[in-house]
């Protein structure tokens, strides 16, 4: 496979085929890698976050430390699962962070508010605000596992490098998170503990 015919068909580009051309050119394997993940990335930081900005910045980061990683392009290294990993944690922490500010703002006496909500706003997202009000619900691992599973789609291989657990793990914290999120969005009192 050509070097030209790996840059124009990104959607096809094996990582190992990414590595090979790490050993002639890291800047362009950096930008395949890039081309090839920037997107999956984006959309797994988006929704976790829910923030374009932050997702945005969040991608920009994760391929900031990629690039930064010296094993990156090592034949061994499981590009994939280290890319999705490094951004569920940055994820996580900038919602932990957000959580904090927002306690302390609440401290803080608030204002009046002088302009009523408006409803189309509150109703445009209602059906697929249901399934992430139901996700709060769940433990931080039970949130990812899901996330990882079924909106990046990834193996239960991948999720095990990913989460740095072991393969039964995997198995038996997808189908209990699976009960706890059909548990939470019939009943909204339910809260996983």
């Amino acid at each position: 496979m050509t070097l030209l015919k790996l840059v124009h068909g990104n959607e096809n580009l094996d990582d190992d085929h990414i590595k090979d051309v790490a050993r002639r050119d890291r800047r362009q394997a950096a930008d395949l890698v890039i081309r090839k993940y920037r997107d999956p990335i984006f959309h797994h930081a988006s929704y976790i976050l829910k923030d374009y900005q932050e997702a945005i910045d969040v991608t920009q980061e994760v391929f900031i430390k990629a690039m930064r990683e010296r094993r990156f392009f090592e034949a061994d290294f499981k590009m994939k699962a280290w890319l999705y990993r490094v951004t569920s944690n940055l994820c996580f922490n900038l919602r932990r962070d957000r959580k904090r500010r927002a306690a302390i703002l609440e401290t803080i006496p608030k204002a009046k508010k002088t302009e009523p909500a408006q409803l189309d706003t509150v109703f445009a997202g209602e059906q697929q605000g249901e399934i992430f009000h139901a996700m709060e619900r769940l433990t931080e691992n039970h949130r990812k596992i899901l996330m990882l599973r079924y909106y990046s789609d990834l193996s239960y291989a991948e999720i095990s490098e990913a989460l740095g657990i072991k393969l039964g793990t995997v198995m038996s914290r997808l189908s209990r998170a699976k009960s706890h999120l059909m548990e939470a969005m019939t009943d909204p009192r339910v809260v996983e503990s």
